[in-house]
């Protein structure tokens, strides 16, 4: 993970999380209702930090949980707690950490987009944006509002599109300055206005697991 520490908007998650992330942003939730509009059961959302999340991912079923540095494996409530939520003893398929700025929650995946087949769902009360960027490389943004789909693209490649063209929706053009999916993130800090903490990010956040 990176250590690098900035506050430049939003621009520094594609730095930060360099190999892929996905960034969802829902206007009107709250970071636990959001969580639970992606299929979370408020009762197993537990708080974890970046660094505890990355632990429990990249684990193996089989190391000892002795070996996670955040927990204390005698703590038999703690156990139990991300047991039953699934973060143990595999590993889950992805966890999505969320927080709140401004009028908006936000969501972090380190490397899975499970947000972005929810994404109708989290635009309930508004706008809902989702950026990914894949272990390859290639980066998608997928758009709704109040409930509907708008449209899904690539951002630099106009043909990919599925949908009405983001400069058409958004108001976006992507020039060859910079990469696409951080113009774009770019974008999202002039037109939400947002600027988002990365120590706030690396600390402890509300967290689901999913299978």
């Amino acid at each position: 993970m990176s250590q690098r520490s900035t506050d430049n908007g939003l621009r520094w998650i594609a730095d930060a999380y360099n190999s892929s992330f996905t960034l969802t942003l829902s206007h009107g939730l709250s970071p636990h209702e959001l969580l639970r509009s992606m299929g979370a059961e408020e009762r197993f959302i537990v708080p974890l930090s970046r660094s505890a999340a990355y632990q429990l991912l990249l684990r193996d079923a089989e190391d000892h949980i002795s070996d996670l540095d955040f927990l204390d494996w005698e703590d038999e409530t703690a156990v139990a707690q991300l047991t039953s939520g699934g973060f143990l003893p595999a590993p889950p398929d992805t966890i999505v950490r969320a927080g709140a700025v401004a009028e908006w929650a936000y969501a972090l995946e380190e490397f899975s987009c499970r947000a972005g087949s929810h994404l109708p769902a989290l635009s309930e009360r508004g706008q809902a944006f989702c950026v990914h960027r894949n272990a390859k490389g290639f980066s998608r943004v997928d758009y709704a509002l109040h409930g509907s789909a708008v449209t899904s693209f690539e951002p630099g490649l106009p043909h990919l599109t599925n949908g009405p063209s983001a400069e058409e929706v958004l108001g976006f053009m992507h020039h060859d300055e910079e990469m696409p999916d951080v113009a774009f993130l770019r974008f999202l800090e002039d037109k939400l206005g947002i600027c988002l903490s990365w120590q706030e990010t690396e600390a402890s956040l509300p967290a689901a697991a999913f299978a």
